[in-house]
Order: C-alpha cells, then sequence, then structure tokens
C-alpha cells in the first residue's frame, strides 16, 4: 500500500497504486532517489489530465488541494 499525505498537516489524503505512483514519479521532479514529496497546483493537476493520468489519482489530489494554490504531498509504503 502506498499513502499520501498532506506534508504540512500529516494529515492522510488516501492510497494509491503502483501505477499511479510511478506515474507521480515520471512526471514530477526528483531532487534525488530518496526524494518523496511533492508540490502540486491545479496547472500541474490539468497538465496530468492532458498527459493521461489516472483519473482517480487527479481527484483525489483535486480534493485534496481544494481552495489552496499548491499543496506539498508525500508518499509512503506501508505494509
Amino acid at each position: 500500500m502506498i499513502e499520501i499525505r498532506d506534508k504540512s498537516t500529516n494529515m492522510p489524503i488516501g492510497e494509491i497504486s503502483e501505477a499511479q505512483l510511478q506515474f507521480l514519479i515520471d512526471q514530477l521532479e526528483e531532487e534525488d532517489l530518496e526524494d518523496r514529496d511533492y508540490a502540486i497546483t491545479s496547472l500541474l493537476l490539468q497538465t496530468f489530465e492532458a498527459e493521461g493520468a489516472d483519473p482517480g489519482l487527479v481527484a483525489m489530489l483535486t480534493e485534496a488541494l481544494g481552495t489552496q494554490e499548491t499543496i506539498e504531498i508525500v508518499w509512503t509504503r506501508e505494509a
């Protein structure tokens, strides 16, 4: 299981699949191999949709973003 959390509050956003995680990794810049956090904006979510992102992933991140300009998310693998 891969869990996504709001980095600033540590509140859970939801769970994603390996394929959804791979999409995030492929689309977003990582500073190093241990980088597990990303900044999400509404413009980025539009890009995700144009790139064929899983609709469930986009919906989850859109809901988490709400009316904010940016949300920082972090992912972890749970056993």
